[in-house]
């Protein structure tokens, strides 16, 4: 199905969409309930019936990409040639409920090391709507055995496989992604945090270990020329201050909730929904039910 295709296009290429339904005919009308076409702010994927209807949600999608929306809609067009008309007349003489569901950029997350930390984190993770990057120097952590814990996963998870220089993934990764680095070996970590301070592309850059580590690190990164400001991106401890405890899972909870107030930070900070524009229909919105580590080893 051509809209399938479209949806699987904007998460490929991390652009946001609507996907429009028609969500119920009353009388006459072009197409029939459960029709669907995907709109993004440059392109229109199938169809739900053409005219003034099809116009109407994709101005309302349209508007609601720009504005960062992401609460579901339903906007109502009555196929009268008694309705005031935007896009020209449609007098099927039905009515047609549209559902408009916004396909938002899903956040991104990279996690520099699938040790025992790294592993677990990445399971938590893995429940979550989002884009995920497993990155390991050593082949034994990333074999299809051990990472069998995510086939049910929900995220879209990517296995960086990188014997060398793991810090040439950084220039690859999504922009806005999120970036945590905690490897088994402190000069890949210093590597990684070099590479991550140098390119604006990264929402977060995360490093587990100690303030011993951080020391070092940052004695390290200045004597590398990076300015105090780069430095200053790298957050360290990672996770939740008030949740203590060195075990994997532990650590591996803290760290996940830190990101999941990122992610909530980001989706706050998302331009306001604009006024209602619309004068040619009526529409309903559809509400839906809105660290640990600190002297531990990765």
């Amino acid at each position: 199905m051509e809209w399938v295709k479209a949806v699987q296009l904007l998460r490929a290429g991390r652009r946001p969409g609507v996907l429009v339904t028609v969500m119920s005919v009353r009388g006459h009308a072009p197409r029939e309930a459960g029709a669907k076409m995907v709109v993004a702010a440059d392109n229109v994927w199938s169809t739900v019936g053409g005219g003034n209807l099809e116009a109407l949600g994709v101005e309302r999608s349209r508007e609601m990409i720009a504005d960062g929306v992401t609460t579901p809609e339903v906007l109502t067009a009555a196929l009268s040639d008694k309705a005031p008309y935007q896009h020209g007349v449609q007098c099927c003489g039905g009515e047609v409920k549209l559902l408009l569901e916004p396909l938002p950029v899903v956040p991104s997350v990279a996690i520099f090391g699938i040790g025992h930390v790294g592993l677990e984190l990445a399971r938590i993770l893995a429940r979550h709507d989002l884009e995920l990057h497993l990155v390991d120097t050593r082949a034994d952590q990333l074999t299809v055995e051990r990472l069998s814990v995510l086939d049910d996963a929900v995220a879209q998870v990517h296995v960086h496989n990188v014997p060398v220089l793991p810090e040439l993934v950084v220039g690859e990764l999504p922009r806005g992604t999120h970036a945590v680095i905690m490897t088994h070996d402190h000069a890949e970590d210093a590597a990684l945090c070099d590479a991550a301070i140098r390119t604006d592309a990264l929402s977060t850059i995360g490093l587990i270990g100690s303030s011993a580590k951080w020391t070092r690190f940052q004695r390290k990164l200045a004597e590398d020329g990076n300015s105090a400001e780069a430095i200053a991106r790298i957050t360290t401890p990672i996770g939740l201050p008030e949740l203590s405890g060195k075990e994997p899972a532990v650590i591996a909870v803290s760290v996940a909730a830190w990101l999941l107030q990122r992610f909530t930070a980001e989706r706050q900070s998302a331009p306001a929904p604009s006024a209602d524009r619309h004068t040619g229909s009526a529409r309903t919105a559809v509400r839906r039910p809105a660290p640990a580590q600190r002297e531990a080893k990765a």
